[in-house]
């Protein structure tokens, strides 16, 4: 596959170095990079002479276009240029531009004596854009030469044709942002070509927080995107974690609706349990196995969760399970003298614990003047316990077996 001639050293237009001008540089390298135009053959341009300056002798009459129409009028030769320097790029794409500085730019090494070639500022200079983007190509190409897709400044010529790679390879060699070389632009490189992008998109994204903001601000899809691949970047950033959950408890928007969250998901984790696992907690805290009657209500009611999408609100669906489980629950309970027993027994255990730590807690160690933090109340409401203690220990001592 061979390019157009060099024949004409005329300078590429001023490029824009923004990263916006070289997106579109690369969409219209044409019009950014410059071609060197391969001149028309002899016999179209005799043709040309007799038919009219700058035209091309129409077609034969009755002749058909490829596109199935019969031509008519000549093709004016700008027309005529313009096809043949995009079959040109069609067909070689960046790899076209890359041998011009290829073979025209000194390697290092060589000094100015030693070869015809001139320097990447002196050869930007001439095309009328920066050093900096020749370099992006001689790099490109260098990259490429390392792997054997080409060859190597050494072996090249001014003015040389070679037989070029196809132009869906040029990518892998070639960036257009010079942030691509730093260690950041490099992982952000190989963060999308993993996921099948451009790695020009998303080194502009990367260099445009503004820009990504407003669209996050803007479109809702775009705001979905963000929150998926911000979720999947926390995974292994903990200090992004912490970030994130500072400002959350700072919000107080955004507590409200963790705290909603977590009492909906910690319900649909109560009633998933008894699907899963065939058992579930007592009010009192007891673990019972569930009847075949609440596996099946527990199993309708989460598979309606289930079918919710992503964006749903699951806190209405969550609370509605729960309180049907909940009192299938202490139906069970209540349908069985053993069980009953056990679940009273059960929840006089726990606030008895419950009583016992928090008197435990109680203390005047701290107070150095009892004076000082004395109320009425307080020698009421001990006395009041103290009472209601005795009454429970007389109850309990005429149910124990020995009395």
């Amino acid at each position: 596959m061979s390019v157009a001639t060099a024949h004409s050293a005329s300078a590429v237009p001023p490029a824009d170095e923004t990263p916006a001008a070289q997106e579109a540089a690369e969409a219209a390298p044409a019009r950014d990079e410059g071609f060197w135009v391969e001149p028309v053959a002899a016999g179209a341009q005799a043709a040309g002479d007799a038919s009219g300056a700058g035209v091309v002798p129409a077609q034969p009459s009755g002749a058909q276009t490829s596109d199935g129409d019969t031509a008519i009028h000549a093709v004016d030769e700008q027309v005529a240029r313009d096809a043949r320097e995009f079959g040109v790029y069609a067909r070689t794409g960046g790899w076209a531009f890359a041998l011009k500085v290829a073979r025209s730019v000194r390697p290092g090494g060589e000094t100015a004596g030693e070869t015809a070639k001139v320097s990447a500022k002196r050869f930007a200079e001439l095309a009328g854009c920066s050093p900096e983007r020749v370099m992006r190509y001689y790099k490109a190409w260098d990259r490429a030469a390392d792997d054997g897709m080409v060859p190597h400044f050494e072996a090249l010529a001014p003015g040389e044709e070679i037989d070029l790679p196809d132009s869906d390879v040029w990518l892998t060699y070639y960036s257009s942002r010079s942030s691509a070389t730093s260690d950041r632009g490099a992982t952000i490189t190989a963060a999308a070509e993993a996921e099948g992008i451009r790695p020009t998109k998303a080194l502009e994204v990367a260099e445009n927080p503004t820009a990504l903001r407003a669209a996050i601000l803007a479109d809702p899809s775009t705001a979905q995107a963000a929150r998926t691949a911000l979720l999947d970047r926390l995974k292994e950033d903990p200090s992004l974690q912490t970030e994130l959950a500072r400002d959350i408890a700072r919000t107080d928007e955004l507590k409200k609706a963790v705290a909603n969250e977590t009492q909906a998901a910690t319900r649909i984790g109560y009633v998933r349990q008894i699907v899963e696992n065939g058992q579930v907690k007592t009010p009192a805290g007891q673990v019972i196995d569930a009847t075949a009657e609440l596996r099946a209500e527990a199993e309708r009611h989460l598979s309606l969760i289930d079918e919710l999408d992503d964006d749903e609100d699951t806190g209405e669906w969550a609370s509605e399970a729960y309180d049907t489980v909940k009192e299938l629950v202490v139906q069970t309970v209540e349908a069985d003298p053993e069980l009953r027993v056990q679940e009273r027994r059960t929840k006089f255990y726990s606030s008895l614990q419950k009583a016992t730590k928090v008197f435990e807690e109680l203390t005047l160690d701290d107070a150095v003047d009892l004076d000082a933090i004395y109320e009425d109340d307080m020698l009421q409401r001990l006395e009041d316990l103290q009472q209601a203690l005795n009454t429970c220990i007389a109850a309990l001592r005429k149910a124990s077996p020995g009395e």
